[in-house]
């Protein structure tokens, strides 16, 4: 049966991560992770400079050496990026025992998550994911994505979220009224009220709209 991954939105801030590897991809791996605020532990014998430059100023945690087997137990999710099969598939066994979510990196069958292509745009995130399947497909149409999602959009998400605490302050225990609020919101033109009003004039479009 082929392998299906449910999206979801993970809050990783402070929680303790482990990437297996030290090469190109775990620092790929390593960077993006860093951008949500976890807790990141390396392990591997050797690692490229820029990792060794993370470790150095304490962005993450670097460890150069084998990897102990079971000492995944310890991590909330886990990342191998190792081109060594038999760690890879001792990280797998580890996290299954351990129910640790991992992804063996370029492995769908080892991975119980995968990670997609993103595009953010302030709290609005956009990602594309072929199961792992054909991760080539998912970045070319984050290529495409990203130039027709322009930096325009992170204005109107912050906009939107403003406009959502407005409505359900307003609107509490009415979710009829909410909903013709909502629709109001998706019927403006955003992108040309953004080029041309005031941010003062952009929450007086939003009160308006209530």
């Amino acid at each position: 049966m082929a392998l299906k991954y449910m999206p979801i939105n993970v809050n990783l801030k402070n929680a303790s991560v482990l990437v297996v590897g030290g090469g190109a991809i775990a620092l790929r791996k390593v960077e993006n992770l860093l951008d949500y605020d976890c807790e990141v532990t390396v392990v591997a014998p050797k690692v490229v400079d820029k990792i060794d430059y993370y470790g150095d100023n304490k962005r993450i945690k670097l460890e150069k050496r084998e990897y102990i087997s079971g000492e995944a137990a310890k991590y909330r999710i886990v990342i191998s990026a190792t081109d060594d099969p038999a760690i890879n598939e001792s990280v797998r066994r580890d996290c299954d025992d351990a129910g640790v979510l991992v992804n063996v990196v370029d492995n769908p069958p080892l991975c119980t998550f995968t990670v997609p292509a993103v595009i953010r745009r302030g709290p609005l995130s956009i990602t594309v994911s072929t199961d792992g399947k054909a991760p080539f497909l998912a970045g070319g149409l984050r290529v495409i994505l990203d130039e027709f999602f322009g930096s325009h959009w992170e204005k109107i998400a912050d906009a939107a979220t403003i406009f959502r605490r407005k409505v359900r302050e307003k609107y509490q225990s009415d979710p009829e009224q909410q909903g013709r609020c909502f629709e109001r919101f998706l019927g403006q033109d955003w992108k040309e009220i953004l080029k041309n009003k005031s941010q003062e004039q952009i929450e007086q479009e939003l009160d308006q709209l209530l």
